[in-house]
Parts: C-alpha cells; structure tokens; sequence
C-alpha cells in the first residue's frame, strides 16, 4: 500500500534543528499570503524518506486555519562544489512549473543567504497525496497497478518533451557524452570508495567499467537523445493523487540535468531486473524472474508505452547498455555508502551494511544483463494491445470504446494492420542495412535495386496505397482520407527510419 505525504514526517533530529524564528521572519517577508499574524505559530517536522538533501514540513497555524510548506535545503559541513545544488533544484522547478504541464510542486521562493538557517534553501508547495515505495505495489489491484504504471511512462515521456530552450533551461547541463561522462564519474567515484581501509575492490566491477566504455551508443556523443534528465526516476519520488492513479508531482530533483533522456527510462525500469528493496533476505530478483506482479506490465510493454508517448525510437539494441549503466551507478552508490560507515563517517550500520552486499548483487546483475542476448525484443509490442483488459469486448464492423473508455479498432482496420505489419517483417526490416547503408553513401541519390520489386509486391498484395488507377480514383479517395482506417498502418510505417 501506499504511504500518505504525512505519514512520512517524523520529529526533527537535534542536529537538523533549524532557528524558526529567523525562518518565520523570512517567511513573512518572501512567501506570498504566508500568514504574518502575531497569533502565528510555527511548526517544524522532517520527511524520513531518503533526502541526501534535508526536506522539512512547515505547518503554520492561525487562529483555526493551517497553512503548510514544505523546505528543502543543503546539508551543513564541508560539501562537493556541485553537490546538494538545491538553486537548480530551484531553477528546474520553477521552469517546468511556469512553462509545461508536468506535474511539480510549486516554487515560492529561493534563498542563498546562508545566516537565516545555515545553508542555502528553497520553499516550495506541500502535496497531500500518496507515495509507493515498493514497486511492485503490494496491496493494490491489478487494474489500478497497470494504470499506475502506464500513468508513469506518459508522465516521463511528457517530461521529456519539455523544449528546454523555451522554457529557460538550455544551459542546464552538456546535452552530448552524457553516458560517457556517467561512466567515468561512477567510475571514479567506485575507485575511491574501495581499497585499503574500505571495502575490497571487485574486478567484476572493472569487467562492467571496461564494457560500458567499450559500448556507449553512438547517439550519446551526437545529443541525439538529450534533453531534460531526471536523475533519479522512480516510483518512490512520485507523488500521486489521493484517490486516482496519476501522479501530480514528480519531487527529488537534485540529480537533474540536460543529457541522455533513455537514462532516466533505464533507471526507471530497474524494478524488472533486480529488487533492491528488500533489507533482510537473500531473494533480489527482479519483475522477469521473481513474475510480474498482477497488473503491471512488462518491461518492454511500459517501454512501448513511453516511447510512444515520447516519439522516441525503439531502443532494443542499445537497451542493455543503458541498463548496465544504471545498475552500475547503484553499485558505486551502494560501494560509497558502505565505505563511508566503514571508515566511520556515515550512520545507519544496518542499513550500510546492507548497502555493501547489495552493491555485490547489483554488479551480479549488471554481468548477467550484459551477458543476455537481448533484453526487448527487436520490435515494439503494439501499444493498444498491451493495453489488455480481462473482459471481452464485442468488436464488429465499426470501430469502438471498450468497457475502460479505450478505442478499439474494428476487424478491417486490424486485418489491415496485420498484413502491413508481415510485410514488413518479411520484405522491409530484413533490408534496413542495406538502404541505410545507401543513404549515407555517395550514391544515396539513386534508387536501390530492390525498391521497384518492393513496390510490385506490395501492389500485389493490396498494400501500395500511393497507386492511385485514374479509373479508382472515387473508391481510393474515400480510402485514404479516412483517416481512422489508415492511421493504424501508417504508424507502423512512420516508425520505419528511411520511410519518406
């Protein structure tokens, strides 16, 4: 079951004590309508759940009426130069709040001047909803699992389409070589968690380091695929709605940046190969092998669904990569957590112990990733028939709604759908090579050999729409400018890279 925003508060630690009344003061001063009355009281309390930057709850009661806020501020003590940067947290927020449609908490105001409270911070809106912190979604129906998941895929491809140059955040990171730079900053960051005094190095890890240089996808260095990245996606830093399955507010933004979006889909989907939730037993497999918990789709089913609310191309022969990476970026969080207790500069022994054994399971599960032959398979699963409900729906010679409002198309359009979908599979993948490999050649103003007996086949079969006869022309208008019928056929198409 899911957690309430509330439930998750908890009394502040006598080291993370704030001076309330220098930060009522400012209050007063900065946060619009924020109650200023003498009869004001202020309450602080401090969110539990997993902030490396401290989150508190500011509850501000006036004569019956309650008012609350939340405040996210850097860690006190000696910090990286880019670490804990809550001004970009800050900054992303305020952009995708005034400028898209992407669920975020609303921003009030930002404050640098470390003398109020000690550390730079920011105050933001306080959402009353519910966090899931297991993936797997224990006690919810299957229905409402699907729609959860699915909700989360169009809400990160959504978040993906932000046009940050519009929006003010064109230089909020390097778009190209971000899975180059990942590697090399995770890589480095293991090194100087392990060795002498700290946990043993693992020459595991250094066959995995070695791999994903050898193996960054060509899109990474041309930003090809960069845009505004999360960081750190996933369910437990979602808040959804209290009652419905949609999330209205993506929270933890401090890892965000400009780079390769497939990163954050990656990370997202690291429930299906490994489970590391699960403190105290020796079971951590993932959705594929433990079985997919009622409801939920599969790993590739919530991948067609993001790429095709997102226009991103299938990912199959990069996707192992993107996988490996994240779980290796896990493994040199996990590495570093557990040095750190090691050496006596971190709290939580049972938990940093179990960081330690879990960063031994995560780069197992990383070699075994590697290790597979494929992942998703070469080709999307259609995302309308993903979309299954248990119940029979009657489709007969018009197209349709079922029984949860989804549009099904009738058994022409299907019937259509599948023989163009054979045929490309048949006569149209199999040659992809060998146009591509034309089209970037210097003879790629010419006409491929195999075009014209492309064409005549398709003729053949019924499936060369652009052949108009003269004497046809009525029966072929009314054909292709109904829309409802073509549309099917022609996405599989649109998906094809050298279709004109």
């Amino acid at each position: 079951m899911a957690l309430r925003t509330s439930e998750l508060l908890q009394p502040v630690q006598p080291a993370m004590r704030l001076d309330l009344d220098s930060l009522f003061r400012y209050c007063c001063d900065h946060v619009r309508a924020f109650p200023v009355s003498a009869r004001s009281t202020l309450a602080v309390y401090q969110f539990g759940h997993g902030q490396s930057n401290p989150t508190y709850l500011i509850e501000v009661r006036d004569e019956g009426s309650v008012k609350r806020y939340v405040l996210r501020k850097k860690p006190a003590g000696k910090l990286l130069q880019s670490a804990h940067a809550v001004e970009r947290e800050f900054q992303v927020l305020q952009a995708l709040g005034l400028h898209t449609q992407v669920p975020v908490p609303k921003v009030y105001c930002l404050c640098t001047d470390s003398s109020v409270i000690g550390t730079p911070f920011y105050i933001m809106e306080y959402l009353d909803g519910r966090i899931y912190m297991d993936p797997k979604l224990p006690g919810v129906s299957p229905a409402s699992r699907n729609a959860i998941y699915r909700s989360v895929a169009k809400l990160l491809a959504a978040l993906h389409s932000a046009d940050v140059d519009a929006i003010g955040l064109g230089e909020f990171g390097q778009r190209d070589n971000y899975c180059k730079r990942q590697v090399e900053r995770w890589a480095k960051q293991y090194q100087a968690a392990t060795g002498e005094g700290k946990p043993e190095k693992n020459p595991k890890v250094f066959e995995l380091i070695n791999w994903l240089r050898r193996s960054v996808p060509a899109e990474d260095s041309s930003g090809a695929a960069g845009g505004i990245v999360h960081g750190d996606f996933r369910i437990d830093n979602l808040v959804f709605h209290p009652v419905e399955d949609h999330v209205i507010g993506i929270l933890d933004w401090e890892l965000s940046t400009l780079g390769n979006q497939m990163c954050d889909v990656a990370y997202s989907c690291l429930p299906y190969i490994v489970d590391a939730t699960r403190n105290n037993s020796d079971a951590h497999e993932g959705f594929e092998k433990a079985g997919l918990p009622a409801g939920i789709p599969s790993q590739a089913d919530y991948l067609a669904e993001y790429c095709s609310a997102a226009g991103k191309p299938w990912p199959a022969a990069e996707w192992k990569f993107y996988l490996a990476l994240s779980l290796f970026r896990l493994v040199s969080i996990c590495t570093g957590i557990h040095s750190r207790w090691i050496m006596g500069n971190a709290s939580g022994g049972e938990r940093a112990q179990w960081a330690g054994k879990m960063a031994h399971i995560l780069v197992d599960a990383a070699r075994a990733v590697v290790l597979r032959e494929s992942i998703v398979p070469e080709r999307p699963p259609l995302v309308e028939l993903a979309n299954k409900q248990p119940e029979k729906v009657k489709v007969g010679t018009e197209d349709c709604f079922d029984g949860t409002g989804r549009f099904i198309h009738n058994k022409k359009v299907r019937e259509l759908r599948s023989r163009v979908l054979k045929f490309m599979e048949a006569h149209i993948y199999p040659r992809e090579k060998d146009f591509n490999k034309l089209a970037f050649s210097d003879s790629r103003w010419t006409v491929h050999p195999d075009e014209e007996k492309l064409q005549d086949m398709a003729r053949r079969e019924g499936l060369w729409n652009l052949f108009v006869p003269f004497d046809s022309a009525a029966r072929a208008r009314k054909i292709l400018f109904d829309g409802k019928k073509l549309a099917p056929s022609d996405n599989l198409l649109g998906g094809w890279p050298l279709e004109p």
